[in-house]
């Protein structure tokens, strides 16, 4: 792509000679704009926003020092080349001072501008590389930053770690956790099941979430919670806190509603605290308002307020069984719970589950046939899941619950230990599936980490599980991410190579998946603290 370059000189026939006979195309360059002055120049330069700049030391208005001194202050990225019909060694220190690149003096031949130009571009070209690099290498290592984040938080969240570590860890991990006020909001992105497109949309739509929240680095820090929750703590100033956390749940609700038809997704926050020490709390709140979402499929900004409000409305008279929400006892909602909800989630949902049919609970009628409904519902979902529904039923007795004192304590115990009994088989079911595919996606790493190619995606394909699934899975079970692992593997072989007699360092990096050689450098670099070259020297007989 040819860098855009902006002429600044006074001297009109030098402009022109400069602008017409220069093949700028030809040098790699596009040329831009001109001025006669540096104040002329200043907005045209602001609006164009050239990667080279051109200028003439000496112009009336503005000189070319006083403007290279601006230029370097708004656009530093911006290279300047001065032109001078002074051969003056302050000039020049003062060019140096204002970061310019090359010093030339008239008359300017195409010959000098050429070579310095192709200096320039040279150095812009090797600047990008770098930053390209970089860029990639965050890339890569944003999954390991989420793992370690979703650990912390739950220390956080629990109370339980004293707060002079938690501030210590933060800081050895560059987390800025250091805000006036906080609140948390719990999100939830998930494929709709028999949609084709819903397992891409899904990654779509997360992963636009993600690089939004990213943007505001100061406002908010967000980690993944579990397979497909996510949190986002907001940070900033108590009086603005309430509204930076509707302003985000807005955009959730902007950005989930493009991939709606494809997905399920809701978001609640909690209530907002002016101590991180209190977060344990406003985690409580978001999580009492978002376990509300198995209830309510039809809404996705959940809140406080809607909570309290459908409660209220689902309270009925004692007895009046035709009144109760007959929503509650669809099979589709427990079932839903068991897919997708978390076992610290139980208590929430079954308190919730209880309170819409409490006024019927007196009924022997309702009381016998809820137990029977939440029983082969549970074990349903047990023989869907693929596990022993025989087993299963054998170790959840009815009789005793079917002779207890009706009470919505007695009922929400027994659906308390179905569920949770479900969900250990459920993660049980899970677990071993996870190892299987945790096996396969090892062996396929061993047998393809040097290809450039490799990737989360394909490798979980591979293993025949979901993106989303095996990233976290494989972090759990590894203790590090898909990416930590695969970068160590590649920089072991890569050392072992180096040691190797007859392999050049510079055939190392194509060997372990990098066909770009510096890039496999700049990786080597990061992670071994030196260049290949420098570990090949040192490890030398």
């Amino acid at each position: 792509m040819a860098l855009k370059v902006f002429l600044v000189e006074d001297e009109s026939v030098i402009r022109e000679g400069l602008r017409d006979n220069i093949p700028w195309e030809q040098y790699g360059y596009r040329f831009v704009g001109e001025a006669a002055d540096g104040e002329m120049a200043l907005p045209m330069i602001r609006k164009e926003r050239p990667d080279v700049i051109i200028t003439d030391i000496k112009m009336p208005f503005m000189d070319g020092l006083s403007l290279s001194h601006i230029v370097k202050q708004e656009i530093p990225e911006t290279k300047i080349i001065i032109i001078s019909g002074y051969d003056d060694f302050e000039y020049a220190r003062q060019a140096i001072k204002e970061g310019v690149e090359q010093y030339l003096l008239k008359p300017i031949t195409r010959s000098t501008l050429q070579k310095a130009l192709a200096e320039v571009k040279e150095k812009i070209d090797a600047e990008q590389e770098q930053k390209n690099y970089l860029k990639k290498y965050q890339s890569e290592m944003h999954e390991y930053e989420q793992s370690f984040r979703r650990n912390f938080f739950e220390k956080v969240f629990q109370g339980q770690t004293p707060l002079q570590e938690i501030y210590e860890e933060a800081a050895r991990h560059s987390l800025d956790i250091n805000a006036p006020a906080y609140n948390l909001i719990l999100m939830c992105v998930q494929e709709k099941s028999g949609k084709d497109e819903a397992g891409e949309n899904c990654q779509e739509c997360q992963e636009e979430l993600m690089r939004y929240f990213l943007r505001f680095p100061g406002t908010n820090l967000t980690f993944r919670w579990s397979i497909n929750v996510y949190g986002i703590l907001v940070k900033g100033d108590a009086g603005a806190i309430e509204e930076q956390t509707t302003a985000y749940l807005e955009t959730i609700e902007e950005i989930c509603g493009r991939y709606e038809e494809n997905l399920e997704w809701y978001a609640a926050a909690g209530n907002p605290v002016e101590r991180f020490s209190m977060l344990g709390e406003c985690y409580k709140a978001a999580n009492h308002t978002f376990s509300y979402r198995f209830f309510a499929a039809d809404k996705h900004i959940l809140t406080d307020n809607m909570v309290k409000t459908t409660a209220s409305e689902e309270s009925v008279e004692t007895g009046k069984i035709d009144r109760i929400n007959t929503d509650l006892v669809n099979p589709d909602l427990i079932k839903g719970f068991l897919a997708n909800g978390q076992s610290e989630e139980i208590d929430e949902f079954t308190s919730n589950f209880v309170a819409g049919i409490s006024d019927a609970i007196g009924s022997k009628l309702f009381w016998d046939y809820l137990l029977l409904n939440l029983r082969f519902t549970v074990a349903g979902f047990i023989d869907e899941i693929g596990a022993d529904q025989n087993a299963f039923l054998s170790e959840q007795s009815i009789d005793d619950v079917r002779v207890m004192e009706m009470t919505c304590s007695n009922m929400k115990r027994y659906m308390t230990g179905l569920l949770e009994k479900a969900i250990e088989y459920r993660d049980e079911k899970n677990d071993f599936q996870g190892k299987k595919a945790l096996k396969l996606a090892l062996s396929y790493i061993d047998e393809n980490y040097a290809k450039e190619t490799l990737s989360l995606n394909e490798v979980a394909q591979e293993s025949q599980v979901s993106p989303n699934y095996f990233s976290a899975m494989f972090s759990q079970e590894m203790g590090q991410t898909f990416i930590e692992y695969v970068t160590r593997k590649r920089m072991d072989k890569a050392k072992e190579l180096l040691l190797t007699e007859g392999i050049r360092s510079g055939d190392v990096g194509p060997l372990v998946g990098y066909k770009n050689p510096q890039y496999f450098s700049f990786v080597f670099k990061k992670t071994e603290g030196c260049s290949p070259r420098e570990y090949r020297s040192s490890h030398s007989k």
